[in-house]
């Protein structure tokens, strides 16, 4: 396989990376990985280790994707490199909170920029490569995509244009044989939100919103990631995989006075 990764250094896609890399590695079948972030390159040369222990042929590439340049260049850059792409996981996104009354045009752009054209601009890059391939991409979404949240300023509107631009996709590239699908995470723990689970007491009540008991690791939304991008997802298109442990079905279940409603 041969896949480009955004947002590769930490969270999410960095465990994408390394799933994959194990997979192969377990499987003997070779991996080629283009890992891309703005991090600084020390940073992102601790994941290519990692990745090159597991025996991947693995390049780390600097590349903004708030840019109109930087997706279609990284993409470029890789299938240069491995000779073609058989996958594409846009996976870089920023946040900057704010009511929607006093946020500025300037933030609200950004956002747009890095989570939602960008996944676009990808597709539109490896398209060529990916119908040589049959290949697939996955793009990172939320649950805020989905179910409205107050103070998160465009958070919310641009992870739901990515989760309507994938399914538009899907059906423009699938006559391709390209499949396109989103995964939108609930509550996980990455350097995003690593403020928030220092106290302990905020992340236990978080942790008790959740069905299954727990806040997500990058780990639980890899294992998604790497199955969709994979052959057991053949025939799965134009999807938005929730993974949220039950977080976002579980309003009406945590309504005050529940308990107290009597039997019928």
């Amino acid at each position: 396989m041969r896949v480009v990764v955004t947002g590769a250094a930490s969270g999410i896609g960095r465990a994408t990376c390394l799933r994959l890399a194990r997979d192969a590695h377990a499987a003997r079948r070779p991996l080629s990985i283009a890992a891309i972030d703005v991090v600084p390159p020390a940073l992102l040369e601790i994941l290519l280790d990692e990745l090159r222990k597991l025996d991947a042929d693995a390049v780390g590439l600097h590349g903004d994707m708030a840019t109109v340049d930087g997706p279609a260049r990284v993409v470029n850059e890789a299938v240069a490199r491995f000779g073609g792409l058989d996958g594409v996981v846009s996976n870089a996104g920023v946040n900057r909170p704010g009511a929607l009354v006093s946020y500025s045009v300037e933030d609200w752009d950004q956002l747009f920029a890095v989570n939602t054209r960008a996944t676009w601009l990808l597709a539109k890059a490896a398209h060529a490569a990916l119908k040589t391939s049959r290949g697939a991409i996955v793009a990172v979404a939320s649950m805020s995509g989905s179910n409205a949240h107050a103070n998160l300023g465009a958070y919310g509107p641009s992870k739901a244009a990515v989760i309507m631009l994938v399914k538009v996709l899907a059906q423009e590239f699938g006559r391709d044989g390209i499949r396109v699908n989103s995964v939108s995470p609930g509550m996980v723990r990455t350097g995003m939100t690593a403020k928030v689970y220092e106290d302990p007491g905020l992340a236990a009540e978080r942790a008790g919103l959740v069905p299954l008991g727990r806040v997500a690791a990058p780990e639980d939304i890899a294992d998604v990631i790497a199955f969709l991008l994979g052959p057991d997802a053949r025939y799965i298109n134009g999807h938005d995989v929730v993974v949220d442990g039950g977080v976002a079905g579980n309003f009406l279940g945590r309504l005050p006075g529940l308990a107290r409603i009597p039997r019928g």
